[in-house]
């Protein structure tokens, strides 16, 4: 197999370990039992685990940063609300928020992702909420830079103290809260 093709298979096998045994079961071992492959394939790819863990963490937020730029793209369409309440909801779904959790848990793996990183996540939320006020369909005075930061916090502490059963309720009320406050 070629790298990119291992590190795909690697990075969904940590996935599913991550989704099934939480931040603790996560080794090279479970990992690459789950992958269908030696452990030594892992290290043949990453100079240790916590390279790989890194690595990981910094693919899904680059795609979760690509998603949430592409947010942009629906300013001026449905609700804002409703465009909110979506990509809130994607990512509660997504691995990104679970991975970066199991790093975050791993006493030295914080000064490795940039810091920079999940801001590019609240950076596309931005974009998109600069985009609708630019349209007048949020307040000329509405800190859209505020309310990202704020929207991305709630939800990531959603994350953290456990994704409710019914993630989009969450998401709904919280968002509801925010656009009272930048409609005003």
């Amino acid at each position: 197999m070629q790298t990119p093709q291992v590190r795909d298979r690697l990075f969904r096998a940590a996935e599913r370990v991550l989704a099934s045994e939480g931040p603790g079961g996560v080794s090279a071992r479970s990992v690459t039992k789950e992958a269908g492959c030696a452990t030594g394939v892992l290290y043949n790819n990453f100079a240790d685990l916590d390279e790989f863990l890194t690595e990981l963490t910094l693919d899904r937020i680059r795609l979760e940063s690509a998603r949430m730029a592409a947010l942009g793209e629906r300013a001026g369409t449905g609700t804002v609300a409703g465009n909110l309440v979506e990509a809130g909801v994607a990512l509660l779904e997504s691995p990104a928020f679970a991975v970066a959790a199991l790093v975050f848990s791993r006493p030295g793996l914080s000064q490795r992702i940039a810091p920079t990183a999940l801001g590019e996540i609240e950076a596309g939320l931005a974009a998109y909420l600069g985009r609708e006020q630019r349209l007048g369909r949020l307040a000329p005075q509405a800190d859209t830079q505020a309310a990202a930061m704020m929207l991305f916090a709630a939800l990531h502490h959603l994350l953290l103290a456990g994704v409710p059963a019914d993630p989009r309720a969450a998401v709904t009320r919280l968002v509801t809260v925010l656009i009272g406050g930048l409609s005003g």
